[in-house]
């Protein structure tokens, strides 16, 4: 049985009865199979054995169920795993809605480096926040942001602020029609700006708790990373080397993420801003050299932080209308 790289098996989720067993239809206490003992110890679930195949049964108080498949757990918290039949009486308390970006990362990683960072930073930040009591759900993650600065550079996906905005609206309206009225987007790609929409969002919504966050700036990356960088750096490096190892060329493939940096003094220092044209500020599309980068830096960022969303979404899970501040 294989188990993700980077994930904790999805049985401690559910409301199990707490009396584990492994048993042949029509027997008691009968010598369990090795694969039946193997997955009692991966997984620690009840199960039984039904015409060869093992079977997984839950727990009666669970109000989800399992999927047809022996090695795999639907997990409840993620939104696209889910069915009608769990969900017509089951209720969450927060949304989290993931939101990444489709663009080159230098020449070794893929283009989709924000989304799976975006989709393994809010699954995991969900799941240790639901073990913990949370009733969060991810919806799927939004693969397309805010690109205009790279308008030259082939298959870089945009949209533009205004088209993010309806579909915010859309997806708000949504959650706010069904009651399910805390919503945190996990933003994955700088060129995303959520905080003015949100902003005109509340007033549409005043019932709505809106919430956005950065993950890449949840962390001090200086205590993890030798090279600095916001783009295909050593952070996104290592964290895709530990997450999808395959989809990454060798380091000797990359470019030095070099960047040229502004003619004019006050962006440089940062107070004064105008909109970088990407391949007039770098040769490869990164920023940041990613040649330090290692698997084990990714696995230690990236437990820290999603200690970090999952706390951020245990907060919001907990905090109440009215009583924000004190």
């Amino acid at each position: 049985m294989e188990r993700r790289r980077g994930f904790s098996p999805a049985v401690d989720f559910w409301d199990l009865d707490e009396e584990k067993a492994c048993e042949t239809p029509g027997t008691k206490n009968a010598e369990p199979s090795k694969d039946c003992l193997i997955n009692f110890l991966l997984w620690d679930m009840d199960c039984i054995l039904e015409s060869g195949s093992q079977i997984i049964n839950f727990g009666p108080k669970s109000p989800f169920h399992p999927s047809n498949s022996p090695t795999f757990m639907i997990r409840p918290y993620l939104l696209k795993e889910a069915n009608w039949k769990s969900l017509k009486t089951f209720r969450y308390d927060l949304a989290v809605l993931p939101w990444g970006a489709t663009e080159a990362h230098n020449y070794h990683m893929p283009y989709g480096t924000d989304i799976f960072e975006a989709d393994a930073i809010s699954e995991e930040g969900a799941r240790k926040a639901w073990e913990k009591g949370s009733k969060v759900v991810v919806l799927p993650t939004l693969p397309f942001g805010v690109n205009t600065g790279q308008s030259d550079i082939y298959l870089d996906i945009n949209l533009n602020p205004s088209t993010q905005l309806i579909i915010l609206s859309d997806i708000i309206e949504v959650l706010n029609r069904q009651g399910l009225k805390k919503m945190l987007i996990v933003n994955s790609h700088g060129g995303n700006n959520f905080q003015p929409m949100l902003r005109e969002l509340g007033l549409k919504f005043p019932e709505m708790m809106l919430f956005t966050c950065n993950w890449f700036q949840a962390l001090d990356k200086s205590k993890y990373f030798e090279e600095s960088g916001d783009h295909a750096d050593e952070m996104e490096t290592a964290l895709i080397q530990y997450l999808h190892p395959e989809l990454l060329l060798p380091l000797e493939e990359a470019g030095d993420g070099a960047e040229k940096k502004s003619v004019i003094r006050g962006i440089r220092e940062k107070w004064a801003w105008a909109e970088r044209k990407w391949s007039q500020v770098t040769e490869d599309t990164g920023i940041g050299n990613p040649k330090k980068a290692t698997a084990e830096k990714g696995k230690r960022y990236f437990d820290d932080v999603t200690d970090k969303v999952s706390e951020l979404i245990a907060d919001i899970c907990s905090a109440q209308p009215g009583e924000l501040y004190r």
